[in-house]
This record gives C-alpha cells, sequence and structure tokens, in this order.
C-alpha cells in the first residue's frame, strides 16, 4: 500500500499521542493509515561475556539456556506487540478511521523504516522510545537515526494530542523550507490552520522578498497567513514567537543552513526536537 501514513508504536508514553496525530493526519489527507512495531530481537551484550566467564557447569548448556531465554524473550516482545497494534487500531476506529492496518516486522526501526520509505507519505513517531532515558532533554537515539536516514516528512509528537490551530514554519528561503512552504499552501492536513512564517536574521531585501513570497504563496492558497523576521539566535527567537503566538505545531528543515550540513540534522533541528512541547514536522 502506498502514499500512506504510517505510525510508528512501541511501548513508550508517546504511542497513545501517535495514534491520535497519526489518526488526525489520516483523515486530513485523505490516506490510508498503518500502525508498525518492530520487535528487536538483538541479543543481550552481555550474555557473551557470561558464557565465557562461568567456570561451573557446561558453556554448552549455558548457550543453550540463554538461547532457550531469547527465544521465550522474543515470543513475549512479539505477542506485546500484537497487543499494542491491537490496541492502536481499536483507538484509530474510535477516532474515525475505517480501516486502519497494522504490521509488525522483526528487526531495526531505523532498517525496517527504509525498506518501507516507498509506501510512507508521513511518518508519525514520538520523541523518544521504550528504551530511552526519560530526562526531557533527551532525544531519542532511534529518532536521530529515522531523520537522517529517511527521505520522508517526519511529523515528531509529544506525549499528549492536541489538534493543531496554528503553524510555524521556520523559514530561512533555503529550498527545502520554500518546498514546506509550497507542500504547506497544496496538502489538505492543514487546511483552515493559521500558518505564521517566520525568519531569524537581518531585515534585508532578499530576506524579505523571499518572506513575502512565501506569504503571498500561502494567502493564494486560501491561508490566513502572517511573517515576521526577527533579530537574534534562531533556536530562542522561534521558541519566544512559538511562545507568544500560541503555536501548536512546528514546521521545520531537517537539513542545516550552517557548515555542519553534512550531519544531515542541522544543529538547530535538534534543540528544537529536544525542547519541544508540541509536535514537529521535519521536511526533507
Amino acid at each position: 500500500m502506498t502514499d500512506q501514513v504510517m505510525a510508528a508504536i512501541d511501548g513508550s508514553q508517546f504511542s497513545t499521542a501517535v495514534c491520535d496525530y497519526a489518526a488526525w493526519a489520516s483523515l486530513a489527507l485523505g490516506a490510508p493509515l498503518t500502525f508498525l512495531h518492530v520487535v528487536d530481537n538483538h541479543p543481550q551484550t552481555a550474555e557473551a561475556d557470561l558464557s565465557g566467564n562461568i567456570g561451573l557447569g557446561s558453556r554448552e548448556h549455558l548457550l543453550e539456556e540463554l538461547a532457550s531465554l531469547d527465544e521465550k524473550r522474543a515470543k513475549l516482545a512479539q505477542e506485546q506487540g500484537r497487543l499494542m497494534l491491537d490496541a492502536a487500531k481499536s483507538r484509530a476506529i474510535e477516532d474515525g478511521i475505517s480501516e486502519p492496518g497494522i504490521r509488525q516486522r522483526n528487526g531495526e526501526l531505523v532498517e525496517t523504516l527504509s525498506e518501507l520509505e516507498n509506501d510512507i507519505r508521513l511518518l508519525v513517531i514520538g520523541k523518544r522510545g521504550e528504551m530511552a532515558h526519560q530526562a526531557s532533554e533527551h532525544l531519542g537515539s532511534n529518532l536521530e537515526r529515522v531523520v537522517r536516514s529517511l527521505h520522508r516528512p517526519i511529523l515528531v509528537v509529544p506525549e499528549t494530542f492536541e489538534r493543531p490551530q496554528r503553524v510555524l514554519i521556520a523559514f530561512d528561503g533555503s529550498k527545502t523550507t520554500r518546498k514546506g512552504v509550497e507542500m504547506i499552501a497544496s496538502s489538505p492536513l492543514f487546511k483552515g490552520i493559521a500558518v505564521h512564517v517566520v525568519t531569524v536574521g537581518a531585515e534585508v531585501a532578499d530576506m524579505r522578498s523571499q518572506l513575502d513570497w512565501a506569504l503571498k504563496t500561502l494567502s493564494d492558497a486560501g491561508f490566513e497567513a502572517h511573517g515576521e523576521i526577527r533579530a537574534g539566535e534562531v533556536e530562542e527567537s522561534l521558541r519566544t514567537y512559538q511562545q507568544e503566538h500560541d503555536i501548536d505545531l512546528l514546521v521545520m528543515g531537517a537539513y542545516g543552513h550552517t557548515r555542519i550540513r553534512h550531519l544531515l540534522v542541522g544543529s538547530t533541528t535538534t534543540a528544537m526536537l529536544r525542547r519541544a512541547s508540541t509536535p514537529v514536522l521535519l521536511l526533507r
């Protein structure tokens, strides 16, 4: 099934919001919704050490025991995943999705999503996974790897769902952010939602021209569009604007517009993701 909203769920506290945001996006886009759960069957790194360090008993017997435990652990993980997928499907139906799909795969999340990339129109994923530390400044390592490897829009969501009413586009005139403006202008996802376009930098003619283009593109598409150029540090300026205007969804390019561009995830994007309490739509 191509052109679908795909929601990656696990046992984290973000999964309920992932379900709700994915259902919202699926209905708005008129696109099918599929929930994905990936069972990571990687062996425990300590097991090899254990098998080599026990002096009593048979090493072969211990390896058999460890293999048996791995098999039991994998079966339990699969069963837990099926229960989560069933619960997600039921929640999506309550949200108005007629036939949500479910998929369970063995392997690693990043590799699985890369294999399914051609089927994905929008990926919805939580800010952190179930194995991540719960500190608010922490960004899940899986998420960073997904953003680096996937060439699809990614909606990174917080712990609770709130239907977006005001969207902020972090705009720097780059190809990625111009494409983002055009995508929002043509997408049914944001219909009826006020769109704010903010550029951080000096008030120069070229930047004003770029911003005017963005606002006209959105206005011509029927959006209530607001724009501003602000001086200052990028992350702080965007965060301040977001708070002043009660923005509940942030749109950013996943590429940095700096010398660290080759790292794929720009420093500003990563910092905004770490501290965001609202969903962030990352564009590639």
